[in-house]
């Protein structure tokens, strides 16, 4: 957004005021931003949190800054940020929720963007190969948990899905003679007959709130990660059953302890984007590739045995879906577990990369990019993760539909254990102090006169010492509290396999070594960078706070970063036209 503050008085015509001759008053954000700009440092700092800028909450770090050559040790230059402006180094949140903050969910999204076509298309790393290989678009749903209101439309007529205008259905409609219609058990109506338009708040509510199960369906969540990895499984095992009826033999790989495995000549490659739907279940979109296997190296991404074409793919990703399905261990509120398994809807689309057909590389791409950066938004509920002082304000079993969910969530969550007193715990055998007669150890064989063999109790020590610090509870149950702010989804929105694509850290390194070059002499934050070929800028800093200092402050950080977005865009839109309208064989005036 561009500012409409005006900071410079000026003088204005008769009968028109300058917003700088009105009073502005310190405690309001014009009045912060006015005594901000009216300081001599002004410019000093809008240069300063640059790097920061149009971010909701930055975090600010406190700390030394030394420029080091890296071959002799010698500092060359020593700084604090008690002599920059506000005393801190303004850094981007790098939140991913465009609720949260806009700014940083869109570089997070072009990353995702960048991350998920370098897959299909290669680039950034991955080889250029990758346009051989069979590639599909699946989305995977959940299963239904009780009826809902929906928009359903049989056949569309519109162009664009995102502003459908076509006349849907009604949302439940029963025939008279249905036994089924009328009133629920509860004494509510089992039927709708109206046709819901895109943005209707009664969109994902249940018909009957007692009659849905929102037990089953935070549970289904809970392990839809699970049920994800369960399924490209049994994909991988379809179509190592098919490579082995065709006659493709098994690869031998060598892995990197040294030991040598024979595994299937195919293997599957996924980048996963998960979606909330409006009735608090999520679903699964994915980018599924089909990749070979190199003999010499594993680790190389190369195209499958010419035998296997992209419907084997499609049926692979069928059969599994269709076939995996489990059922979560014992709770006392459901003894024989729930079942976990995916729904009826189940949508799989190849994959084109010449840029014409249904769906394209980076459409899917942008798609799945684009639901990375959001959250629970779609069913009404935002939170931060919840506590037992304020799960009061969010849960409740009589309320509305997101509410009963995050009840489901803290209930189902709850200790299921009752400990045992201290007094009653069983005590381990403590050797008496002193020594002993000498003796042989019958384990490792050491001889000592101590009560315990020391070489024994060292190596219980150190095996202690690499094991979690954190003990694994035994309730499976108990992460709904965890992620009961997330509806009991504890996943990642946005997951990848390791050679499917590059990571997001080595796009934000570029950018950053990028960003460094252009301006040479600015420090950036997150670890030793290289400032030229001689001298690295090493950073000891400390969290000293998120946010801005004023409203006034983020009012002016935020504006220039828009004016430089604006800019930036304008120049993205003059270069595509040049080039649009340059004859071929031609150099563009911009180049």
């Amino acid at each position: 957004m561009a500012s409409t503050l005006d900071l410079t008085p000026r003088a204005s015509a008769r009968g028109v005021g300058s917003n700088a001759d009105t009073i502005v008053y310190d405690y309001t954000a014009a009045g912060a931003a006015f005594a901000r700009a009216t300081r001599p440092d002004y410019f000093g700092w809008i240069e300063h949190v640059r790097a920061a800028g149009g971010c909701t909450r930055p975090i600010r770090l406190a700390g030394q800054l030394l420029t080091v050559e890296p071959g002799t040790g010698r500092v060359v230059e020593q700084r604090h940020t008690d002599g920059m402006p506000d005393a801190v180094i303004y850094t981007a949140c790098g939140n991913r929720r465009a609720a949260v903050c806009p700014s940083c969910a869109r570089t997070y999204q072009r990353d995702a963007y960048q991350l998920l076509r370098a897959g299909l298309v290669g680039g950034k790393g991955v080889p250029d190969t990758v346009t051989q290989h069979p590639a599909v678009f699946p989305t995977f749903t959940a299963p239904s948990f009780g009826p809902v209101h929906v928009r359903a439309v049989r056949k569309h007529t519109c162009r664009d899905r995102k502003r459908c205008d076509c006349r849907p259905d009604p949302c439940h409609a029963r025939r008279a003679d249905d036994p089924t219609a009328g009133h629920c058990p509860h004494g509510r109506p089992a039927v709708c007959w109206a046709r819901h338009e895109p943005g209707d708040a009664a969109l994902g509510q249940p018909l009957c709130l007692d009659c849905y199960d929102h037990d089953h369906q935070v549970v289904w969540n809970l392990f839809s990660g699970e049920l994800w990895h369960r399924t490209k499984q049994a994909a991988e095992r379809h179509l190592a059953k098919l490579a082995r009826r065709r006659g493709i033999p098994r690869v031998q790989v060598t892995t990197a302890s040294g030991n040598i495995r024979t595994v299937p000549p195919v293997r599957l490659s996924h980048g996963k984007a998960a979606e909330f739907q409006a009735r608090g279940a999520v679903h699964f979109h994915a980018l599924v590739r089909l990749d070979g296997v190199d003999p010499g190296d594993p680790a190389a991404v190369v195209p499958p045995p010419d035998a296997f074409t992209v419907d084997d793919l499609v049926d692979s990703l069928r059969h599994a879906a269709a076939q995996v399905a489990f059922t979560t261990p014992d709770h006392p509120d459901q003894p024989a577990g729930w079942p976990i398994a995916w729904g009826e809807q189940l949508d799989i689309r190849p994959i084109t990369l010449t840029g014409h057909g249904e769906v394209t590389d980076s459409m899917v791409a942008g798609y799945l990019a684009k639901y990375a950066t959001k959250s629970t938004e779609v069913t009404g509920h935002r939170s931060t993760r919840l506590t037992a002082d304020t799960i009061g304000d969010h849960a409740g079993p009589d309320g509305d539909h997101t509410a009963r969910l995050i009840d489901a969530c803290w209930r189902l969550g709850r200790p299921t254990g009752t400990p045992v007193p201290l007094s009653q715990r069983p005590r381990d055998h403590r050797p008496r102090p002193g020594f002993v007669p000498r003796w042989e150890c019958p384990d490792c064989g050491t001889h000592t006169r101590y009560a315990a063999c020391p070489v024994c109790v060292a190596r219980r020590q150190s095996a202690l010492d690499t094991e979690s610090t954190k003990p694994a509870t035994a309730n499976p149950y108990a992460r709904l509290r965890r992620w009961a702010h997330m509806l009991g989804f504890g996943g990642h929105f946005l997951t990848k396999a390791r050679r499917y694509s590059v990571t997001f850290q080595l796009l934000r390194d570029t950018r950053r070594a990028h960003r460094q070059r252009e301006e040479h002499g600015h420090p950036a934050v997150g670890g030793p960078l290289v400032d030229d070929d001689t001298t690295l800028i090493v950073g000891t800093l400390t969290f000293a706070g998120a946010g801005w200092h004023t409203t006034g402050d983020a009012l002016l950080a935020n504006t220039a970063a828009a004016m430089a977005r604006e800019r930036q865009a304008a120049g993205r839109e003059e270069l595509a036209h040049e080039l649009g309208t340059t004859p071929a064989g031609a150099v563009p005036a911009v180049a």
